[in-house]
């Protein structure tokens, strides 16, 4: 990208990347779905009009739902043989509907296609999710920056950056590398790296992060990192190295899949030759026990034992505020033993409130709050947001002037022709903060509180305390979860005296403080190793490592759009409570899934042992494997009420 000059455009920080892989995963996504269904309409049609349409016609319109519903996975399960030199379930399940369709039950044989597909479209949407969570985050990051280079300002891609370069940002703006500040002074929001809701004030020599923003003052930073070092990158590959690492369970599948395939169509084999030489049959009757077998032992009811059930629950679930992103993560919530959870905007409600307001005997409280909150109106720093909304809407007019704000210190104003100034301690006099109300201001920090002095005629008159106050629902998620025998753990950015303040009100059995995006990704693994199976629950680009990186990645809502994509079940209505509804509805769709599983094994079985002492005919075969397979979607399907 050519640098050009800095007054002909002003950078766009926040423009979205596109990902043409990404759009390519949508368009298979969609036409694998848009296939299974056309193929289910097809076998439909044929049913209904069985009767009035000729043999041909009704033959024709088996091998379309065929062709149309099995393109994909058969496509899928050739490649994959071809590739790793191993028979899939892909294949046995296409042999198998072939086999059927072979000995005249087309009808069979297509419906074993439709289910297959219509299972094989919503793998296809899970996969995807993984690019579009990378893409999330990558359009967090500024693509542009102002380069500051001889005295002039140019504007230069963010990927043109260099160690030792000079980059100029303005308030309000994304900061676009990591770096160290050289000129200036500003309140930073770094909530996308800390999760810390109250801005951090950065002067000369101070360190700053890609993807950051600063608030209330112009800053030049020296870059420390390239573009694809910085902090923000790693929180990028963090979230890509936890969701590559496959889950037991997965492994296991992927084991049991190779083997099965190669039993059944061994079995199958070996059944069209050896009956007639040990057992004196027919060849043709060998032929016909076997493709019996081919269709009675397809997973077909082993594949709607899980999927009617995992749908009706996630439905369920859906209706009441929670939204599972796949049947595997509402498994798996039934086997949580410890849920640690982000501290701003999951257990807190994210942003500053007012919980003290101490006022020197003797002065008029309510002058005090209109002339602050007239000052304080003056200003976007959430802190002075939070001031101004204490004061109430009955504030009286108070006439305000000479209004400045010190970047990263306070706020003065000219009242009446009196000097009233709003800050921290270094701010309005050390000496004199440390004195005020015999030293109520280490008392309140110690709480975990942010303090802020009002200044007026060179005398303290009062003092505010700011804190993230929790949830109103937290303390009643946090017993009910102990109640279930769960641990819970708070992890947070925040000081360890702020931390442990929180956790003591919130009422959690432990919490770590000071985390970093990847500390909190280490402390999910280090947990998982202590507790089993851990569950997350965050809101922030910062908790997107720890959500991937946990057995259950659970987001808020409200939070970040990173934290949406990245976790695997949201609390759409914000409500901390649903977690424990949810693992009860886990709890009961696991029970079902193990009833529909053991009772299709067993309808398997019997009919396997049916067709081996030639009891069991085509039709018999066909009723009792469609037959398990309804019943168990009919047990699947009781999860919606």
């Amino acid at each position: 990208m050519e640098a050009k000059s800095i007054a002909m455009e002003r950078p766009e920080q926040d423009k979205p990347h596109t990902s043409p892989t990404g759009k390519r995963s949508n368009l298979l996504e969609h036409s694998e779905l848009i296939a299974a269904l056309v193929s289910g309409l097809i076998i439909l049609v044929a049913w209904i009009l069985e009767n009035s349409m000729t043999t041909g016609w009704w033959i024709s319109l088996h091998l379309a739902a065929f062709i149309i519903g099995g393109y994909a996975k058969a496509k899928e399960g050739i490649l994959e043989t071809i590739n790793n030199k191993e028979l899939n379930v892909e294949m046995l399940m296409v042999i198998a509907a072939i086999g059927a369709a072979a000995i005249g039950y087309w009808t069979e044989g297509a419906i074993l296609i439709f289910i297959f597909a219509l299972s094989g479209a919503l793998e296809t949407y899970t996969m995807n999710k993984s690019s579009r969570e990378i893409s999330s985050l990558m359009e967090m990051q500024p693509e542009e920056a102002i380069r500051v280079k001889n005295g002039q300002k140019e504007l230069v891609s963010v990927s043109d950056l260099h160690t030792g370069d000079y980059i100029f940002i303005r308030a309000s703006e994304r900061i676009p590398a990591d770096g160290k500040i050289v000129k200036g002074a500003t309140s930073v929001d770094e909530s996308a790296i800390t999760g810390e809701s109250v801005p951090v004030t950065k002067a000369n020599n101070h360190d700053v992060f890609a993807g950051t923003i600063a608030l209330d003052g112009s800053i030049t930073v020296q870059v420390t990192k390239p573009a694809s070092e910085t902090l923000f990158q790693k929180i990028i590959q963090l979230v890509q190295d936890a969701q590559d690492e496959k889950s037991p369970s997965q492994l296991f599948i992927e084991r049991f899949e190779g083997i099965y395939v190669k039993i059944v169509l061994a079995v199958v084999a070996a059944m069209m030759v050896l009956p007639s030489m040990l057992f004196g049959w027919s060849i043709s009757e060998s032929i016909y026990r076997a493709m019996i077998l081919l269709v009675v032992a397809s997973p077909c009811a082993l594949v709607a034992s899980i999927m009617p059930a995992t749908l009706s629950a996630i439905s369920q679930s859906a209706k009441k505020g929670v939204l599972f992103k796949g049947g595997v993560h509402l498994e798996s919530l039934d086997s949580m033993n410890a849920v640690a959870f982000d501290k701003t905007g999951t257990l807190t409600n994210g942003k500053p409130a007012v919980t003290d307001l101490l006022i020197l005997p003797g002065e008029d409280r309510h002058y005090i709050m209109d002339v602050v909150a007239a000052m304080e109106s003056e200003s976007t720093h959430p802190l002075a947001q939070a001031i101004t909304e204490h004061a109430g809407p009955n504030v009286s007019t108070v006439p305000v002037q000479q209004v400045k704000t010190v970047s990263g210190n306070g706020i003065t104003a000219m009242v009446n022709h009196v000097k009233w100034e709003i800050g921290k301690a270094s701010f309005v006099g050390k000496e004199k903060a440390f004195h005020f109300q015999n030293g109520a201001a280490q008392r309140l920090a110690s709480e975990g509180k942010t303090v802020i002095f009002v200044k007026a005629d060179n005398r303290i008159v009062a003092l505010y305390a700011l804190k993230d106050t929790i949830r109103e629902d937290t303390k009643e998620t946090i017993h009910a979860l102990k109640q279930q025998g769960i641990h819970t753990i708070m992890l947070t950015g925040d000081n360890e005296e702020t931390a442990k303040a929180i956790a003591e009100e919130a009422g959690v059995d432990h919490f770590i403080a000071e985390c970093l995006p990847g500390e909190k990704a280490d402390h999910i693994k280090h947990l998982r190793q202590q507790y089993g199976q851990v569950a997350m629950v965050g809101d922030g680009i910062n908790d997107a490592p720890a959500l991937a990186a946990a057995d259950a990645g659970i987001a808020m809502g409200e939070g970040t759009d990173v934290a949406l994509e990245t976790a695997d079940i949201v609390l759409m209505k914000n409500e901390l409570p649903k977690i424990t509804n949810a693992m009860t509805l886990s709890s009961r769709m696991n029970k079902v899934v193990k009833q529909n599983i053991i009772f299709s094994l067993a309808v398997i079985v019997v009919l396997i042992a049916s067709n081996f002492t030639q009891i069991l005919d085509m039709p018999l075969g066909v009723i009792g494997h469609e037959g398990s397979t309804i019943l168990v979607i009919l047990n699947g399907l009781r999860l919606l009420q």
